[in-house]
């Protein structure tokens, strides 16, 4: 399954294990053309290949052909040329997770000993004061011509204890880990999708408020 489009509400996917079972987000940079376009095209292509995903070279190669394939689109239009997309999630097969990002959307890993972060940002060094940075170092396309990306993938061992959470940055530049590990010290399942949302559209809401 996958959403490609705004939802007033979390929802949940409940999926069976005995195949690869891709989770995954994918954000459009902002500031370049048709970024709605160019996640939905990464997103729908892993939920289709996703059940042959049995290892860190094929998530790899999956996502070159998503590279390419955003690529490819953003040559039917020269409107298009620049569009590309972030992109961050997991692969369960078997007894591991295979995670991996292309920029600054981010994987979590929840369990016992708390929150941890186990993607890694493709962005610039923050300097004294900052807490984010709109500028992203690796995407999915996102230059005016075909050009290869390396994404970032790690394998861990599956544990029924630990849970992962893929987000893009419209979480994570406006809560953070700190918030979002008291969330999943309480919740889980949807009311933990469901806390995280309403904290992110909280704090959006309180940046409008006050002129920020």
């Amino acid at each position: 399954a996958s959403c490609a489009s705004v939802t007033p509400n979390p929802d949940t996917l409940v999926l069976p294990l005995d195949s690869p079972v891709v989770g995954s987000v994918a954000d459009g940079l902002g500031g370049h053309p048709f970024g709605d376009l160019a996640s939905t095209i990464v997103v729908q292509t892993l939920a289709r290949i996703g059940p042959l995903l049995r290892g860190e070279d094929a998530v790899r190669q999956a996502l070159d052909l998503c590279n390419g394939r955003v690529y490819e689109e953003a040559g039917h239009d020269v409107s298009r040329t620049g569009m590309g997309t972030t992109v961050a999630g997991v692969v369960l097969v078997g007894d591991v997770v295979h995670v991996f990002n292309v920029g600054d959307s981010r994987v979590y890993l929840h369990g016992p000993d708390g929150l941890q972060r186990v993607s890694v940002d493709d962005s610039p060094p923050l300097g004294p004061g900052e807490t984010h940075t709109a500028i992203v170092t690796r995407t999915l396309g996102g230059y005016g011509g075909p050009s290869p990306t390396e994404p970032h993938l790690s394998t861990r061992p599956l544990d029924e204890r630990e849970r992962y959470l893929a987000c893009t940055d419209g979480l994570t530049d406006v809560v953070d880990d700190a918030a979002i590990a008291r969330v999943l010290d309480g919740q889980s399942g949807v009311a933990a999708t469901y806390e995280l949302w309403r904290a992110a559209i909280a704090a959006v809401s309180s940046f409008v408020v006050n002129g920020e």
